[in-house]
């Protein structure tokens, strides 16, 4: 069985996950990327039996879908309540009670395709970005074990009555989410700051005359 598996090389429970399947697939490649990197040339002309997105940065091109033999596989770190990007921010904001991890067959649309699988866990009501994305890759490699366990035991996708519940999440909204304004209450600033900032990544900010001022506790 020859196996594709995208993914990014720093993220928690990558190189479990690799292992695991491995043990069962040796025919495994591993393409590693980060935001921005170009698609990896070699997957676009080569034809698999499954392939896999493992907190990929990459949207994978429909034509690349169409070659593969069996399935093409996303694990989201999100529930279905939360699918695109920014699932924490966005549970967070709402202060959820739940949160979780999807499996599900890919579609051209990102987010959108057949799931099969789904693990959740509760939400502290203190939860931040970094506890939240913990907790949601430590899920997401027992969601990924659970089911492809199931894929190599039975040589079928397992079946879940989970379906997507609204539609994916854009950039757009989640800079929105990050955007503080000076007419917004103490309450909501703190809410989306909690909701948003995470060290080292693009932090709330707010815009005044023209220029851009991020958040940063550090300073």
């Amino acid at each position: 069985m020859k196996i594709c598996f995208l993914t990014k090389r720093e993220k928690p429970g990558v190189e479990d996950a690799i292992a695991f399947t491995k043990n069962v697939a040796p025919a495994i490649e591993v393409y590693y990327g980060s935001i921005n990197d170009p698609f990896p040339k070699k997957v676009l002309t080569r034809k698999y039996d499954i392939l896999i997105s493992y907190i990929s940065p990459w949207i994978i091109p429909a034509n690349t879908l169409s070659k593969t033999k069996n399935w093409n596989i996303n694990f989201h770190p999100g529930p279905p309540e939360y699918p695109g990007i920014g699932c924490f921010n966005f549970a967070i904001y709402e202060s959820s009670q739940k949160f979780g991890v999807t499996a599900h067959v890919m579609e051209a649309k990102v987010d959108t395709g057949k799931i099969i699988g789904v693990k959740r866990f509760k939400m502290d009501n203190n939860e931040t970005v970094k506890t939240l994305s913990q907790k949601t890759y430590n899920a997401q490699l027992k969601l990924y074990k659970d089911v492809m366990h199931f894929i190599f035991n039975y040589k079928t996708l397992p079946d879940s009555t989970e379906t997507w519940q609204r539609k994916p999440y854009k950039r757009i909204q989640l800079e929105e989410l990050a955007t503080i304004s000076p007419n917004m209450s103490k309450d909501e600033i703190r809410k989306r700051i909690r909701a948003t900032y995470y060290k080292g990544k693009p932090a709330p900010y707010i815009e005044l005359y023209g220029s851009r001022f991020e958040y940063n506790p550090e300073r």
